[in-house]
């Protein structure tokens, strides 16, 4: 494994292009006038495959976390030091807040102002709790996905794809709720730079509730049970 400092820029830099192409596809169809639907597939494929891609190109360094709810996830399953996962969170919301100001510097203000330079919103009608559900639930299915597909040792090795796959069919689903970040440094960075922080809690309390929910099941009731199986 390469050493920390080295994982550590590869998570700053992993989250950076993640956050670029993901808030940025919401910045562009603004740009486009585009919305409804047609946001809501652009959205999707361009966040599973910004992610997929960023995954795939920093697994063999840092093991491609480049979300908060992921490293905390990793903790909790003693899979990541603590120490690495403070450094590997600073890292993504440096990179997720570099990644939402080059949108800042590419695009009119008037256009990234308009959807808050890609920050996450509630959706109308919804209240908090729901988000916080809505956040966490995703997450959950996302963090079954990152140890099925990338940390288990007898999984296919298609970590990028899996995990890039996953996000984008649970956008389709909670986009219209919560936005869908399931990730807090996809959140933060955007809301940084846009200066909208309403509701930001939703989306570190909920991905956090959901990432370590399924880290425990994973780790506890499924690593398990099929290491019995073969004893």
């Amino acid at each position: 494994m390469a050493n920390l400092g080295k994982r550590v820029l590869a998570e700053f830099l992993g989250t950076l292009f993640f956050v670029f192409i993901s808030a940025g596809s919401a910045v562009a169809t603004q740009a486009l006038s585009q919305g409804g639907l047609t946001a809501l597939l652009f959205g999707a494929l361009a966040t599973g495959v910004g992610l997929s891609l960023a995954v795939s190109a920093t697994m063999g360094v840092s093991g491609g976390n480049l979300n908060p709810a992921v490293s905390l996830g990793l903790l909790v399953a003693r899979k990541l030091r603590a120490k690495d996962t403070v450094l590997y969170i600073v890292a993504q919301v440096i990179g997720a807040t570099i990644g939402a100001l080059l949108l800042f510097v590419l695009y009119p203000k008037s256009v990234g102002d308009a959807v808050h330079w890609g920050s996450p919103t509630l959706g109308a009608g919804v209240g908090v709790a729901q988000g916080i559900a809505t956040e966490a639930i995703l997450t959950f299915f996302l963090l079954l996905a990152v140890f099925g597909t990338a940390v288990d040792p007898r999984s296919p090795k298609i970590g990028g794809f899996g995990i890039g796959l996953t996000v984008a069919v649970d956008a389709l689903v909670g986009a219209p709720v919560s936005g869908a970040a399931m990730n807090p440094a996809r959140a933060i960075g955007p809301e940084i730079v846009s200066g909208y922080f309403t509701n930001w809690y939703v989306y570190w309390v909920g991905p956090i509730i959901g990432g370590v929910i399924a880290s425990l099941v994973y780790s506890l009731l499924i690593e398990e049970r099929q290491a019995t199986a073969k004893s």
